[in-house]
């Protein structure tokens, strides 16, 4: 590439420009007006300002972003993280308007930012998987059926959901009903999406993530992993690079996994699957 521009701010705006210098690729910056004089803008070979401060009508103006791609005639666009990076309407843009986007397809994101798609998409691969429902709950009948037949305690988990949100934790059959509705009402509220379904809750499991990276051309790696298992309500305290717990034959099986997962939605770029693993 010959040009790339950075849809983003802050620290990880300046981490990728430094890297485009290193590479001796000129990079473009983008800015809201309470960013003008950012240092990611001053870093930047050129900036082009995008809107006013609320990142709706700035770091997340999809037009505008294009535009300013199209304007000063970058290649590509490298997303950083937050904002659109998980935008698979973004990702489809991108291609439409024929800039390459630096991460994974409009496709890959649709499938693997719905945890039901990304369960269906990987059943052909044997990937091991946690008991539960592989589709939405259809009502609170088959939500107790599901509990029954896999045994308590259960995770209500919401589909579109991340971050711990929409995660009910059930131990009994009385308290099905009222956790259901409330993981509906919460995922509803923070992803606009309130489809849910059961898991199996994995009591006291490590929690293993596997780095991996991918081109387009098929190729998959994967680059070991980190140890996540220290938590506070669903979220990441402390990450630990090697994991002490695991064996060699376990890891390599966890990579392997991992890699299939990422074929199994055409991923590209660099990404991360997670373990949920207990020793047997």
């Amino acid at each position: 590439m010959r040009k790339i521009l950075i849809a983003n701010r802050g620290e990880i705006a300046c981490r990728v420009i430094k890297t485009c210098r290193k590479m001796g690729i000129p990079s473009v910056a983008v800015y809201s007006d309470a960013d003008k004089n950012a240092l990611h803008v001053q870093m930047a070979d050129e900036a082009v300002h995008i809107g006013a401060s609320p990142s709706s009508e700035s770091y997340l103006n999809q037009k505008a972003i294009l535009q300013a791609a199209k304007t000063t005639g970058a290649e590509g666009i490298h997303p950083g993280y937050g904002f659109l990076s998980e935008n698979a309407g973004f990702a489809y843009a991108c291609q439409e308007a024929g800039i390459k986007l630096i991460g994974p397809s409009g496709y890959s994101m649709e499938v693997m930012g719905n945890k039901l798609s990304a369960k269906d998409a990987v059943k052909h691969f044997n990937i091991p998987m946690v008991p539960g429902t592989p589709a939405a709950l259809t009502g609170v009948d088959e939500a107790v059926e599901v509990a029954q037949r896999i045994g308590f305690p259960i995770l209500i988990k919401a589909a579109a959901g991340g971050g711990g949100k929409g995660m009910r934790i059930v131990n009994e059959p009385k308290e099905i009903a009222e956790q259901v509705q409330l993981a509906i009402n919460e995922a509803t509220s923070a992803f606009g999406d309130g489809s849910v379904f059961i898991e199996k809750f994995i009591t006291s499991p490590r929690h293993i993530e596997i780095q991996i990276l991918a081109d387009a051309h098929g190729n998959v790696v994967y680059l070991f992993e980190r140890e996540c298992s220290v938590q506070r309500r669903h979220q990441k305290v402390v990450e630990e690079a090697p994991s002490s717990i695991l064996t060699p034959e376990i890891r390599k099986a966890m990579g392997e996994a991992a890699v299939n997962v990422a074929r199994s939605c055409h991923y590209e770029g660099a990404g991360t699957v997670e373990f949920w693993w207990m020793k047997s």
